[in-house]
């Protein structure tokens, strides 16, 4: 997860000049500064996954609480002139709340995974190390449900079969128990991307019966209450894109809500959530250290607008922007604003646009922008406007209102 913020060091402002600059602050990805690698304890940070050597989801196998990578982050911002550099590895096992995956086979061996690296050859992934427990407790009891209903994993040279993927998302908020058993006892919600147009295709008798299966074998009637919810997504479409835009749901509980930067989040199964809850959560409590206190923020690629939410409540934000390509999020984010506290006073927005067109209309009246994006990193336009933006007027305030103009440069801060 790649997150930058912008701030202007000063507020209130009237017109600023803008220019990118590499500041010597913590990064807040990260919360412990990194230790030489100790060569005894090499073993005792070991992945131990017997699935390490076929799958293609972990590249690292042994010094898990440090990563290759972290030593190249640190030159790369040695170059730029921060020196305070710092990582948590959080936790090194069961961290995976989120998991989209593959389900190829047959129905009396269904396979459930990821792709092979290179291929699309599915790697079986019963014990995978990295995702929390009951992701793979509810991968076990998918196929059990495959194999005794006879449902037909998805063929992708013929474009045949039911079941296409998975995504199983874990919930560990559940406010019954004390808050040290809930990590343990978090309820996964299931979906089911099934290989039909719509709940009225001919084949979807057997996702109702999969529904049901999963639901009486896990739901909250067994001594052991693994399963959340059940939805499906309909896809027919033979490209690479795991989500058609149907969707529906079948059983179980419609909200998913999660605790994160402080606040209530609802993420529906549609939405983009971040796998590593607790890591999201940690570097969300950090972030809010570096924004001011009132001030006017946009969110880019927001999603459901979880980071703006958390900054709009932890520091009673003027206002927030949320802007968001995908429109399924705005459902997620309406259901988390109505969960704010009452006393929250931020004029709140969530707008469905990309971020890339037109960026300078994002970047007007905000002293604080946050930027999230996907993996394929920041669009060039947005980009350049960032760095070259000059002499805009931000904010127009009663205060400043004599005509005086000040010019202030921005600050970059690499979370």
């Amino acid at each position: 997860m790649a997150l930058s913020f912008f701030s202007p060091p000063a507020l209130p402002i009237h017109r600023i000049t803008c220019q990118a600059l590499s500041v010597a602050v913590p990064s807040v990805a990260v919360a412990v500064a990194p230790l030489p690698v100790n060569p005894n304890s090499s073993l005792s940070c070991a992945l131990n996954c017997t699935h390490f050597q076929s799958c293609s989801g972990c590249t690292q196998e042994y010094n898990l609480h440090h990563p290759v990578v972290i030593d190249e982050a640190i030159g790369f911002f040695n170059k730029l002139g921060i020196k305070d550099f710092s990582f948590d590895s959080c936790r090194l096992w069961g961290w995976r709340c989120r998991a989209k995956l593959a389900i190829r086979g047959s129905s009396t061996n269904p396979l459930i995974g990821l792709y092979e690296e290179g291929t699309h050859n599915v790697v079986d992934i019963p014990d995978c190390k990295s995702h929390h427990p009951n992701i793979n407790a509810a991968v076990q009891l998918l196929k059990k449900g495959i194999i005794e209903l006879n449902v037909e994993p998805y063929d992708e040279d013929q474009g045949t079969g039911d079941l296409r993927y998975v995504q199983m998302a874990v919930t560990t908020h559940d406010t019954s128990l004390p808050i040290p058993k809930r990590y343990k006892n978090g309820k996964v919600q299931v979906s089911l991307v099934w290989n039909s147009r719509s709940e009225n295709s001919a084949n979807t008798g057997k996702l109702n019966a999969l529904a049901n299966f999963l639901w009486g074998n896990g739901g909250p009637k067994r001594k052991v209450h693994l399963i959340h919810s059940v939805w499906a997504n309909f896809q027919t479409l033979s490209n690479n894109i795991i989500f058609g835009n149907r969707w529906r749901h079948l059983l179980g509980e419609r909200d998913f809500w999660e605790h994160i930067g402080g606040i209530d989040v609802s993420l529906a199964p549609s939405s983009f959530g971040q796998a590593n809850t607790r890591a999201f959560d940690s570097l969300l409590r950090k972030l809010q250290k570096y924004v001011p206190q009132g001030a006017s923020v946009v969110d880019l690629y927001a999603g459901a607008g979880v980071i703006g939410l958390s900054l709009a409540v932890s520091r009673k934000c003027r206002s927030v922007k949320c802007v968001e390509v995908n429109k399924e999020s705005r459902q997620s984010f309406e259901k988390t604003v109505e969960r704010l506290p009452t006393n929250v006073e931020s004029n709140i927005s969530w707008h469905h646009a990309d971020a890339s067109i037109e960026p300078t209309s994002w970047l007007l009246g905000s002293d604080v922008v946050v930027v999230d994006p996907p993996r394929k990193g920041l669009d060039p336009s947005l980009v350049k406007e960032l760095r070259h933006i000059s002499a805009v007027e931000l904010r127009t305030s009663k205060r400043w209102s004599e005509g005086k103009f000040y010019e202030v440069n921005w600050l970059l801060y690499m979370l």
